[in-house]
């Protein structure tokens, strides 16, 4: 231990040992260097430990670039960055470690939840982190230092992936990791660079993050918020820019899940999807709102909702959503990759919403882009599809307006209305927009639901399609009304259908599949 630490130390307990009841304890004040190679760890958590044991209190990181290692937050902390403050993680792995859990739930997922993380926090309560200053993960250096390690054999990684060249998610810290905590909130800072995923919350109750920015396209698997069986959660104003997923509900452990979620007044820029529910869907979702949401030059899909490990995914509304230059707008998805039973997806309400279409990569200028689909294709539909024996139910589709590219090509890809049943079901794959390959309409695509409505949807297009604009196999109870299509593309193909319902005044034209 060196004089400085020792000292700095010394003080710090003095000072608790008599009483002092400072409402700030400023880590600068208390030994800690700002000078961005200083190695301030076990000074900032030692000032963490003291002030929870001491009751609670403001942790003040000052002016200044503090690099530091995995800190654990206890209870009653209030960590503070001031303007000019930088919490900068540091790019060597041994300086992370994975928490220690005792007592957690044992999850159904293993293989993509890294337990590292710069700022983390287990069963621990009333924490705040805030102010004007930034948090940097200096993720892609710490990445590539993991990854140098496993190659020189001193830290092998075990889920090595061999077809990228990169270490795994499991060995790659986060920026935050809180699993089993009440009573969370975190505004106002600028967070940035994950090795992994950025803010991770798991199991948590009370959780608010309200006007937060987060940048996150250091590396792989780079998304911006991730949600895991919480209850209780508001995130609120953030703008966020990721190289993965933008805000993202999972579900890890099958006797719990996400519920009351309130997702608004955000800004959302992805390479992977803005708003999704799962792919991880083992619990379920059930009592969220999604609203105000802007997207902008996201690969995938603006919304994504996907069960496919078994998770109930009920009551869900998201509204006044504007999109532009995306992939996809609407993605729902009912599979059967993981669980003993296929779940459910019930009651989703998607209204007010407007979208653009891109043809090409909406990512195209991205430093950090998703996989890329490996395969020619036509521009994909919206879709809503479940898997035979197992419905998608009480979708409403309202005050939509969705403007898409056209350009479609026979000689690219082309299924007759006679051939419908050649797209496959893919039961147990990945869920991602473009997973049934080519589809055989250009508007949207519904498959294996039940009381489904469209009210007040617009659908336009740029250029000329070959497909018509709907395609409905193995749908009962459809309702169309006040539906606006391109006058000389407006075929609604049916098959395998029954009770539909339509405005008479609508001019559409039916046509019956086989």
């Amino acid at each position: 231990m060196n004089k400085l630490f020792f000292f700095s130390s010394l003080a710090l307990c003095l000072m608790f040992a008599v009483g002092i009841q400072a409402k700030e304890y400023n880590i600068l004040a208390l030994g800690a260097k700002p000078d961005g190679k200083t190695v301030n760890t076990e000074i900032i958590q030692k000032v963490i430990n003291q002030v929870s044991e001491s009751g609670g209190g403001e942790i003040l990181v000052p002016a200044g670039v503090f690099l530091t290692g995995s800190l654990e937050l206890k209870s009653n902390i209030h960590l503070f960055l001031a303007k000019g403050a930088v919490l900068l993680g540091s790019s060597n792995p041994y300086h992370y470690q994975e928490m220690k859990m005792p007592g957690r739930p044992d999850t159904d997922k293993k293989d993509d939840n890294s337990q590292m993380a710069l700022l983390t926090a287990y069963k621990a309560d009333n924490i705040t982190i805030s102010g004007s200053g930034k948090i940097d993960g200096q993720g892609r250096a710490l990445a590539l230092n993991i990854d140098s390690l496993h190659h020189l054999g001193d830290r092998i990684d075990p889920n090595y992936n061999t077809n990228s060249w990169r270490p795994s998610e499991t060995v790659r810290p986060k920026l935050f990791y809180f699993s089993t905590c009440n009573n969370v909130n975190i505004s106002g800072l600028e967070l940035k660079n994950s090795a992994c995923w950025g803010l991770s919350f798991e199991l948590c109750h009370g959780l608010k993050i309200n006007g937060v920015k987060v940048f996150n396209r250091a590396y792989w698997n780079n998304d911006g918020i991730d949600i895991l069986d919480c209850r209780n959660v508001s995130i609120t104003n953030c703008d966020i820019n990721s190289a993965d997923d933008g805000i993202c509900l999972k579900s890890y452990y099958s006797k719990y899940a996400n519920d009351s979620i309130y997702i608004a007044n955000c800004t959302l820029r992805t390479s992977a999807s803005a708003i999704k529910l799962g792919t991880a869907s083992y619990g379920g979702f059930k009592n969220i709102v999604v609203n105000n949401i802007k997207v902008y030059d996201t690969y995938r899909s603006a919304i994504a909702i996907e069960s496919v490990d078994g998770a109930v995914i009920h009551n869900l509304e998201i509204g006044n959503v504007k999109a532009e230059n995306v992939s996809n707008v609407i993605f729902i998805r009912l599979g059967h990759r993981g669980g003993k039973d296929p779940g459910s997806i019930e009651n989703v309400y998607i209204h007010d919403v407007k979208a653009q279409i891109a043809f090409g990569r909406p990512d195209i200028n991205y430093d950090m882009r998703g996989p890329a689909i490996d395969f020619f294709h036509n521009p994909f539909p919206a879709s809503i599809t479940g898997i035979p024996g197992y419905k998608v139910e009480d979708i409403r589709i309202e005050n939509v307006e969705i403007a898409y590219p056209g350009r479609a090509s026979k000689g690219m890809a082309y299924i007759p209305l006679s051939r419908l049943s050649q797209v496959p079901e893919k039961i147990s794959d990945y869920p991602e927009y473009h997973m049934f390959r080519e589809l055989p309409a250009w508007g949207f695509y519904v498959r294996h639901a039940k009381g489904i409505v469209f009210k007040n949807v617009v659908l336009n297009i740029e250029h000329p399609d070959f497909r018509p604009p709907f395609v409905l196999d193995d749908v009962t109870d459809v309702t169309f009304n006040q539906l606006t299509l391109p006058e000389n593309n407006s075929n609604i193909v049916i098959r395998k259908c029954s009770n539909w319902n339509y405005d008479a005044n609508l001019k559409l034209n039916f046509v019956i599949a086989n």
